[in-house]
């Protein structure tokens, strides 16, 4: 249910936003949505990185008179020469009457500037209608802005007594068919997958993306066309990781963080592979500074990560902060066993007050399994 006509709206927009996923890259979605007279005279969104942007396709298929419409966009429209000329331009061009914003653009370069000229010019402009939901659809994106690092989500499926395998290391499979296959659809989303060299050499994963819709004319599962593999980033402070590993050998892009303390005969080896090495230490332990790690892969425009642990690697990038979001998939089962690893491994607090604090909680079912959200409190 909506209070007013002005969240109908926005919420349409912000489901025409959307659309983007998988195409925009390392800018925002955005959906914008034409209104005139109670109803809908044009709408579009912003379809691939360096396309033209929401407002413009908007205006685009808009067949009335755009004078004294309303125009409902996600994000306030950009104001800088960027790869497309300025969207605020246009609004201004085009006399619309109102102007509704969900959020403020974080971005540096514009971050009120189009709102304040907006309002100079005399059109009506309300900011914050839907925020919440603009801010969570766009929180890649909000980060890799403002702090120039990926976003990251730890994802894990776990049974309900908090274990991830048995005593003996079976795992297979805590989670239902449908949650793997929800993890999949993440690996399309996000822009690379991160594990440590102990998922490597456990389980030797392909860390592929293999998601699955059902088609509608006949029923069946079949692979979703077009979907992309994620870059696999390998925590390796030591660089041990077997180089016949399979995500070394199916001509995907792989990066190995490690540091110098290496093993320098596998140097050698993964360079005469081609595998690209990032350097960062932490310490004089072999560890790896994740958060220096996740600079230098903003830089090479990677802007999230999926984390897909082992539980070793997950309790380094919960001591090192680098988490910014939980998925975990709770499987109705109980396996028990005092050495029966858990989500999170290291040797954790020593005092409930150091608890890692979370908020923006949600809980959801997916069939059989309970999904997990919440958001990290650094």
């Amino acid at each position: 249910m909506f209070i007013n006509e002005d969240e109908k709206w926005m919420s349409h927009a912000l489901d025409l936003a959307k659309h983007g996923y998988w195409y925009t890259e390392t800018n925002p979605l955005v959906g914008a949505v034409l209104v005139k007279n109670g109803k809908v005279v044009g709408e579009g969104w912003h379809k691939k990185y360096g396309d033209v942007h929401a407002e413009v396709n908007a205006f685009k298929n808009c067949k009335e008179n755009t004078e004294h419409a309303t125009l409902y966009v996600t994000l306030e429209p950009c104001c800088h020469y960027g790869k497309t000329p300025p969207c605020l331009n246009l609004v201004l061009q085009k006399k619309v009457k109102r102007v509704v914003i969900a959020m403020k653009d974080p971005n540096p370069l514009v971050s009120g500037k189009s709102i304040k000229i907006l309002k100079e010019n005399g059109i009506q402009v309300i900011v914050g209608v839907l925020e919440n939901e603009a801010v969570k659809l766009n929180e890649i994106f909000i980060k890799y802005i403002t702090e120039h690092k990926p976003f990251v989500l730890y994802k894990a499926a776990m049974s309900i007594d908090g274990k991830i395998s048995c005593y003996t290391g079976d795992s297979k499979w805590i989670s239902s068919e449908t949650s793997r296959n929800d993890v999949h659809y993440l690996r399309n989303k996000y822009k690379a997958i991160m594990v440590g060299a102990g998922t490597i050499k456990k389980d030797n994963p392909s860390l592929t993306s293999r998601f699955y819709i059902i088609n509608k004319k006949n029923g069946e599962k079949e692979l979703m066309k077009n979907q992309r593999n994620p870059i696999r980033i390998i925590v390796d402070g030591k660089l041990s990781s077997p180089i016949d590993s399979k995500v070394f050998q199916d001509g995907g892009k792989t990066v190995v963080l490690t540091t110098s303390y290496a093993d320098k005969k596998n140097v050698e080896k993964f360079k005469n592979k081609g595998i690209e090495l990032i350097y960062s230490n932490l310490g004089n332990d072999g560890k790896v500074d994740l958060n220096k790690s996740l600079e230098i892969l903003a830089r090479k425009g990677i802007n999230s990560i999926l984390l897909e642990g082992g539980a070793e690697t997950a309790a380094e990038a919960f001591n090192q902060k680098i988490v910014d979001k939980l998925r975990i998939y709770i499987a109705p089962i109980i396996i028990g066993g005092k050495t029966s690893p858990s989500i999170i491994g290291g040797s954790g607090v020593s005092k409930i007050s150091d608890a890692i604090k979370l908020k923006n909680i949600s809980i959801n079912n997916l069939n059989e399994d309970t999904i997990f959200e919440a958001y990290t409190n650094w």
